[in-house]
């Protein structure tokens, strides 16, 4: 994987608090990647999935979505393998328990929309519980969905960000590859 060309200081961080960072959308993508939202070292950087122990590139690579780690500073060049990333929720916070309950369900209208512009073939969102809340889908598992969002299907993946004990980069890895034999990617 690349190296982060540089870390962001404490004052940094605090400085990122409710950013944005930029869409990684084009049309014709086979999957589109959606995080709950950006945290700090991400709006500190502005780049997706960015804090050292995010295991989003790790679970990329893993599966076979990328043929070597990525960094991520490559963010925008997935669109050439037909990624992209956005998130539910725009604004980068020290942790997604900050996000409101109201945010996450307009996030699903603003994911719907872009969606609906973007047509990819699926969508993944990365977290069950911000899936469950945005959707109003209480008792959702992780997996294909039966709903789709335009006409992309939807599938739920376990959040990468290292803080996530529930679930280890072998699953990550394993859950990844089965979206990615789904869209009958080689």
């Amino acid at each position: 994987m690349g190296e982060i060309p540089w870390r962001p200081t404490r004052g940094q961080l605090e400085a990122a608090r409710d950013r944005t960072i930029p869409d990684v959308l084009t049309r014709g993508l086979a999957v589109v990647f959606v995080g709950i939202n950006p945290g700090l070292y991400s709006g500190a950087v502005g780049h997706h999935f960015a804090r050292p122990g995010n295991r989003f590139w790790k679970a990329l690579h893993g599966s076979g979505f990328t043929g070597r780690e990525w960094s991520p500073f490559q963010d925008h060049d997935l669109l050439t393998l037909g990624i992209g990333i956005t998130n539910l929720v725009d604004r980068t916070t020290a942790s997604a328990a900050e996000l409101e309950r109201g945010e996450l369900r307009a996030g699903r209208e603003t994911l719907a929309a872009k969606i609906e512009r973007f047509a990819p073939d699926a969508v993944a969102i990365l977290g069950v519980t911000a899936y469950r809340t945005a959707f109003d889908r209480p008792h959702a598992a992780l997996g294909e969905q039966p709903d789709a969002l335009g006409a992309s299907e939807v599938w739920v993946l376990p959040n990468p960000s290292g803080l996530n004990a529930h679930h280890q980069l072998d699953d990550l890895v394993r859950r990844f590859a089965e979206l990615r034999g789904s869209l009958g990617l080689r």
